[in-house]
């Protein structure tokens, strides 16, 4: 009794995954149902769901057979089943890119645009944008206007997101949807304000006066409710600062705006607006004051996202503006060394790294050494960027720091994180002159090993160039 339920236990364990030996050949065999005089809903709906995983597992399709799965799949229009005709029209769209002559399907997509029924009039939007070329476009451009100011809010997303997608082709045409577009942008639904504002972004994105002028009343008359949108229109105010002048009046004034951001309600506005104040380029650093201390209280938030997102920002600022996080941000930093996240873990030390006194390095490196195995190769490269930050500050450190470096080289990693040691090693080398024969005697053990010839090919070419010039060439000699 103990081994069956130990066994069952370990099958409740393991990973079910439905889908894991399908083979596309029997599921294209299995579409012959679709075209069956009676519907059956479940069995349709399950084989849909089969064909959308093995598009999105990257299955290929040809076109033939797109084809063939797309007429199929046209034949199930006659269900009245939501579920169902949602299915078939996320299978449409996907196809679309593969399939030929799917344009033979605008009439019966165009008679569900027409429909009543909200949910199909949205996605059939979907699908026609992905299908319709410029020159069907024209005939379809009154549908497309009512859908943008439709009072569903699915409906005027989804022809806004269509609208968005079409100008990378029919860019004359959805240029004449401007009236309607502004309507939706002056709407009270949130998620539409958002794509109202990127599809009339991109309408303008060619005339930077109509641009400045989109963000500055935007940005004076406080008509934007949603968060989303707010967080795109600190994006195109950034924009706007970066292509004018610097020490203008509108850069003042957008300015300004990004700060008052920072007291937003919302926290995604408020960490937009702080990141993008951060970014701006030749920021003095009483400006940013503010952002950083919207991002210091960030750094004791409850949620983890919010404190990755802060300890990132300030990593970025720390090479910059050291001296604007060094009084301010290190008890909070401090307290982050020993955050259950890793990832926040190391910003949070390599943030130190760069902000800190000669005092407080041995003490930071040996907590780096307890849990870099445990992190990624992409967070590694940020811990040797930071390394390499420290070792050209301090100088008088370059024995220590670089035999950290080489045991950090010893351990298990993939070549861009090798690549990222061995040539903070060269630039140490490089820069500072006494380490010459210490970092030299490093790489000789480093590619005695080593699995990466771009890397092995690098170090031969410094010892080359570098070895015969030391007191003691031989050593180098393995």
């Amino acid at each position: 009794k103990k081994t069956m339920s130990k066994a069952f236990k370990k099958d409740d364990d393991a990973e079910v995954l439905p889908f894991q030996n399908l083979e596309k050949g029997l599921v294209l065999q299995e579409t012959r149902i679709f075209s069956k005089g009676t519907i059956e809903t479940r069995k349709c709906y399950q084989l849909l769901t089969k064909v959308l995983f093995l598009i999105t597992k990257g299955d290929v399709f040809t076109t033939k057979e797109a084809t063939d799965v797309f007429f199929a799949v046209t034949k199930l229009f006659q269900s009245k089943d939501v579920s169902l005709r949602r299915m078939v029209y996320l299978v449409l769209k996907e196809l679309t890119t593969v399939a030929e002559d799917t344009i033979i399907a605008t009439a019966i997509l165009t008679k569900d645009v027409n429909s009543n029924v909200d949910i199909y009039k949205a996605n059939a939007i979907r699908v026609l944008a992905r299908i319709t070329d410029a020159t069907m476009l024209g005939q379809l451009e009154r549908y497309m206007k009512q859908a943008i100011v439709d009072k569903d809010p699915y409906v005027s997303s989804s022809a806004l997101v269509s609208g968005y997608h079409l100008m990378e082709n029919s860019s004359e045409i959805v240029k004449r949807w401007v009236s309607e577009v502004q309507e939706a942008l002056n709407g009270r639904t949130g998620m539409v304000q958002y794509h109202a504002l990127g599809l009339l972004h991109k309408i303008r994105q060619r005339d930077r006066l109509a641009i400045a002028k989109l963000v500055q009343s935007l940005t004076q008359n406080n008509s934007i409710r949603s968060h989303f949108a707010h967080s795109l229109l600190i994006r195109f105010a950034v924009q706007v600062m970066e292509e004018s002048p610097q020490s203008t009046k509108q850069n003042e004034i957008l300015y300004d705006y990004l700060e008052s951001c920072l007291r937003h309600k919302n926290e995604i506005v408020v960490y937009e607006a702080a990141r993008s104040i951060c970014n701006l380029k030749n920021i003095s650093a009483k400006d940013l004051t503010p952002a950083i201390t919207v991002l210091q209280m960030f750094l004791g938030s409850p949620k983890p996202t919010l404190r990755f997102a802060a300890v990132r920002t300030l990593n970025k600022v720390a090479s910059e503006h050291p001296h604007a996080i060094a009084g301010s941000c290190s008890y909070e930093m401090e307290g982050l060394i020993n955050d259950a996240n890793r990832n926040v873990a190391t910003l949070a030390i390599t943030t130190l790294l760069k902000v800190e006194s000669d005092g407080s390095i041995d003490r930071l490196m040996k907590q780096i050494g307890n849990f870099i195995s445990d992190i990624s190769d992409e967070f590694k490269i940020v811990v040797v960027d930071a390394i390499r930050t420290l070792a050209l500050k301090y100088r008088q450190r370059h024995y220590s720091i670089m035999g950290f470096l080489f045991s950090m080289l010893r351990e298990e990693g993939g070549f861009s994180y090798k690549k990222s040691i061995v040539e903070t090693l060269l630039e140490i080398i490089r820069e500072i002159p006494e380490s010459k024969e210490n970092g030299l005697a490093h790489l000789c053990e480093f590619i005695e090993d080593c699995e990466f010839t771009p890397l092995m090919t690098k170090v031969l070419h410094l010892l080359g160039k570098e070895g015969p010039q030391t007191r003691t060439p031989a050593k180098y000699i393995r």
